[in-house]
């Protein structure tokens, strides 16, 4: 099975199975090697990287809310050289794509970021992150100076604000594809200090809003590959995505709840895209899952043939 996450190239990304974590969930490979088995992936994705060191956010950095979770933390990481340094070896024997996701601070940093990685055989493309507040003007600036500063294939990551009109913009720029999308930020009290604290807002609850987006992308953009993002927190949940357009999926907060969910994930959606026909039930491809719904879907069938052998009258 080949599935191409980028459009086409001669770097162009080919994953075997459509599935993988979100930027910042698996850290750069080194944590939970002992939980999940990398080699089930499709692809690898870094943590968050920027051109400089940047400290991490001080306090609470999690709340947990009615929904889901609010999650600040202000991307700790060492610099793109010294991260290269320390894991560029532990990626270049990874079974799979390794991409790495570059915080996009400054259209500088992004393009020197982009020409760091361009020489480095052990990362197979980028994902470029997007500042939430950006514009459609320097979306298009920023990646295209990182388009032109490496010939590996550059994945962008959009904020869910006007998420529509700036894949636009970045697929223009020359975007190889677009992940869909990053987790919109918001505020909440921590009930611990009672401070208001600012951060990402994660849960199931994000699904029904990035997939209609994912499905609009997918509609408007038919040569730009999209990955959808947010809200996956089933196999159900991932063949959603797949079913409204997108090429393949990120699993983010889930992960920390249940490790193995992304294995899962990832074996079913590996037998999904080669054997599953559009409208199928779970049951009709892999046994065990789906019975709640097979049961459902067979209830109502006999409730229509029943209504159908009455009368006009009810009788």
């Amino acid at each position: 099975m080949a599935i191409q996450i980028t459009r086409p190239g001669k770097n162009a990304i080919i994953l075997e199975i459509p599935v993988m974590a979100a930027a910042g969930i698996l850290g750069f490979g080194d944590t939970y090697r002992d939980l999940i088995q990398f080699e089930k992936l499709g692809a690898f994705v870094t943590n968050p990287v920027t051109y400089s060191p940047w400290k991490p956010a001080t306090g609470n950095r999690v709340v947990e809310l009615p929904s889901g979770t609010l999650v600040h933390t202000g991307i700790p990481n060492p610099g793109i050289s010294k991260v290269l340094a320390k894991y560029r070896g532990m990626w270049e024997a990874m079974a799979m794509p390794v991409i790495m996701h570059i915080a996009a601070t400054t259209l500088e940093h992004a393009r020197k970021c982009a020409s760091r990685i361009d020489a480095e055989s052990a990362v197979d493309g980028i994902e470029l992150g997007l500042n939430d507040d950006i514009g459609w003007e320097e979306v298009e600036q920023i990646v295209s100076a990182t388009v032109k500063n490496t010939e590996k294939p550059v994945l962008v990551r959009l904020p869910m604000t006007n998420a529509i009109s700036l894949g636009h913009a970045a697929a223009d720029a020359g975007a190889s594809g677009l992940v869909v999308c990053a987790a919109p930020r918001g505020i909440a009290r921590d009930p611990r200090n009672g401070q208001l604290l600012t951060g990402r807002i994660y849960g199931p609850l994000m699904k029904p809003v990035v997939l209609r987006l994912v499905q609009q992308l997918a509609e408007e953009l038919h040569d730009v590959p999209i990955i959808g993002a947010g809200g996956i927190h089933s196999q159900q949940d991932a063949r959603d995505y797949l079913e409204v357009g997108a090429k393949a999926v990120q699993v983010d907060t889930a992960t920390w709840v249940n490790p193995k969910l992304l294995e899962y994930i990832a074996r079913d959606l590996g037998g999904l895209v080669l054997t599953r026909a559009s409208g199928a039930l779970a049951d009709e491809w892999h046994p065990g899952f789906g019975e709640t719904e097979r049961k459902a879907r067979e209830d109502a069938q006999r409730k229509l043939d029943e209504d159908s052998k009455k009368t006009p009258t009810g009788r």
